[in-house]
């Protein structure tokens, strides 16, 4: 790591590269990130859109299946009026009602108590067989006086449409441990005239199951699939036969598909998302609305339908493409910089040539060749600009050298002149001492003469002149020697 940021402290093109890179990559993540958000909230909304499409027609295909089934028991129930009075015509109504409609798979004609006196009880319930316990998955007809496990009336289809006098879809399996099928049943009291009370009811099941393959068909992807919870939060409609027959949507422990399960009962519409078995889903719901036609039951049934839309199935390619985007940005953003790096590092070539030029130039290189430049840019001029400036301090440091030559050549005469004129001097303070000293003696005689002058009478006059006039010759002489080498070194421009 240390060797890194050294590289980068000391390397112009690496960090130049890293500050294009970092640029770049800071547009282009911002780019990205405003990309991927619209991108993602179009795939939601076209999702939502395709959801929506699909849930209406898996409404509309199953209220049409409701719709026949309403229409063909409004059929039998206005055939059947006549004939009330016959209890073997209410098998034969039953029969016909199950065999014309390829979505009913039993249908009940349950009349109240001792409504035929010789019968307390009855029930003309015909369905179609079952096989290995489970209901309806025969074709063959088989007719029955009992569904389920309680008597008739006691179960909440009759009892409910008995005492309501609607007619409505209802679950006919509250309340009973049955392995049976799951069902839907169309209830509609039997009444003997329009404001008379119930005498009885009409009783027509749809297979969950059945009503459920049809449904399935309508998906917006491979994996989602339809669901419809009836006001109670039970399965109408489920891909799981399972969901249909013992769950309910209020008793999944996830809280998220809790409050979607409120929410759908509620009769509201949106969308959420949530987990499942760890998956993640979005759910899109509405309210379960029938078609309006004259004569039909207006009741709200309080159904609601949704679209379990796996996320995967949504944002699938929405989520591979990002990966690619980003794998394409990331890989950019390499060839980028290793692109940046030879190009700055060819770019900025001439600067280490000129680095070390100018480390050989501190050293004392001062004839080191700079070559021309031939770029045109600000590098290609400092270039020339530098070999200018080196050409011009290599011609100034000759110029110096060849003065400090002279001056050094100037300083050797002049040291050797100093050195002849100290020589000079100390021959001259040495002349002076000799003559000096040559002029004492002769100075002194004369002195001794002269004093012996003051005493005439013991010394010769003559002897003594004499000899002073030959001492004052001698002074005479050497002053005049002293005089005649002061004018020739005068005249040699030396001086005394």
């Amino acid at each position: 790591m240390l060797r890194l940021t050294k590289l980068i402290n000391r390397t112009l093109s690496v960090r130049l590269s890293l500050m294009v890179v970092f640029a770049m990559g800071i547009l282009l993540i911002a780019s990205m990130s405003v990309m991927f958000y619209h991108s993602r909230k179009a795939v939601k909304e076209e999702a939502i859109q395709k959801a929506t499409q699909t849930l209406d027609g898996a409404i509309q295909r199953i209220d049409n299946v409701l719709l026949s089934v309403e229409q063909a028991s409004g059929n039998i129930y206005f055939n059947l009026l006549p004939h009330l009075n016959k209890p073997e015509a209410m098998y034969s109504y039953s029969r016909m009602l199950v065999e014309a409609n390829p979505y009913v798979v039993g249908c009940a004609i349950a009349m109240k108590p001792d409504f035929y006196k010789d019968r307390q009880h009855f029930m003309a319930y015909v369905h179609h067989g079952s096989d290995a316990g489970i209901a309806y998955a025969s074709k063959e007809l088989v007719t029955n006086e009992l569904y389920g496990h309680h008597i008739y009336t006691e179960q909440a289809w009759y009892k409910n449409t008995m005492e309501r006098g609607l007619a409505e879809w209802i679950n006919p399996l509250i309340g009973e441990e049955s392995k049976l099928e799951p069902i839907i049943t169309y209830c509609l009291p039997i009444r003997r005239d329009f404001n008379s009370e119930p005498v009885g009811v009409l009783g027509v099941d749809v297979s969950l199951s059945l009503l459920s393959q049809f449904v399935a068909e309508a998906k917006p992807s491979p994996n989602s699939y339809c669901t419809l919870i009836d006001h109670e939060g039970a399965f109408i409609v489920h891909p799981d036969t399972y969901a249909l027959m013992e769950q309910n949507a209020l008793e999944i422990t996830d809280k998220t598909v809790k409050e979607v399960a409120r929410a759908m009962i509620s009769g509201e519409t949106g969308d959420r998302a949530f987990r499942l078995d760890g998956k993640d889903y979005y759910i899109f719901y509405k309210p379960f609305k029938r078609e309006y036609i004259t004569g039909r039951s207006e009741a709200d049934l309080g159904w609601s339908a949704g679209i379990i839309y796996p996320e995967d199935d949504i944002f699938g390619d929405y989520k591979r493409l990002a990966h690619i985007a980003i794998a394409i940005a990331f890989v950019g953003l390499l060839l980028l910089y290793v692109f940046c790096r030879f190009y700055l590092h060819q770019q900025l070539m001439p600067l280490n040539m000129l680095t070390k030029q100018a480390q050989l130039i501190a050293k004392g290189n001062y004839d080191e060749t700079i070559p021309d430049s031939h770029q045109e840019d600000e590098i290609g001029r400092l270039q020339n600009n530098f070999q200018l400036m080196q050409q011009s301090l290599a011609t100034n440091i000759g110029e110096l050298e060849k003065l400090t030559a002279q001056l050094q050549a100037h300083g050797e005469n002049l040291r050797t002149a100093y050195q002849k004129a100290q020589k000079a001097d100390r021959m001259k303070t040495a002349f002076l001492h000799n003559m000096t000293n040559q002029m004492t003696t002769p100075a002194e005689a004369i002195v001794k003469d002269v004093e012996a002058l003051r005493n005439e009478g013991e010394h010769d006059l003559m002897a003594l002149t004499n000899d002073i006039e030959s001492q004052g010759h001698t002074i005479a002489t050497l002053l005049d020697n002293l005089l005649v080498l002061s004018d020739e070194e005068i005249k040699k421009g030396g001086g005394v």
